[in-house]
């Protein structure tokens, strides 16, 4: 097992960005502390590989950290973006993504909405999305009930042309 030190390329704005991430979402935030930093030390590299450079050992991760379906739809995946210096066996950990969003939450305080955070900037859209996929859940034409009954109908109705 190879021990690596994990280190930060901005060591502000990466804490500024994971406490708005524990503050908002608090799965991806048990995910990073507890599960991949420490993988990562003990040189578990988890997540695609966004680019390589064998000669100097240097390669670029992405890792998706999880999140409720709900605040992945409206606001995206949240990821973490790290680089592996394989000859110093080093870690540094380079952001979070989305950037705005943990930003912007660690700015200001961000309302929430059904259970998800708003954007400042674009809280009429986030809200907008968030009613559609509840609708799209509940109430809209994905309904089993609605749709087993409008399949039916048709059936009955499809069998009548047939045998009249």
């Amino acid at each position: 097992m190879h021990s690596y030190l994990v280190e930060y390329l901005n060591e502000n704005e990466f804490k500024k960005k994971e406490r708005s991430l524990k503050k908002y979402n608090m799965l991806a935030f048990k995910e990073l502390v507890f599960k991949c930093v420490p993988a990562l030390r003990n040189g578990e590299f988890q997540g695609e590989i966004v680019s390589k450079n064998s000669k100097e050992g240097i390669t670029k991760y992405k890792y998706k950290l999880p999140t409720d379906h709900l605040f992945s739809k409206v606001h995206g995946d949240i990821y973490l973006h790290y680089t592996l210096y394989e000859n110093q066996k080093l870690i540094m950990l380079d952001t979070l993504t989305p950037e705005e969003l943990l930003s912007e939450g660690h700015q200001k305080e961000l309302t929430a909405y059904k259970g998800v955070m708003l954007s400042k900037s674009h809280a009429e859209r986030d809200m907008f999305k968030i009613n559609l996929l509840n609708s799209m859940n509940k109430n809209g034409f994905f309904n089993s009930k609605i749709l087993i009954g409008v399949v039916l109908i048709l059936l009955i109705v499809i069998l009548y042309f047939i045998f009249r």
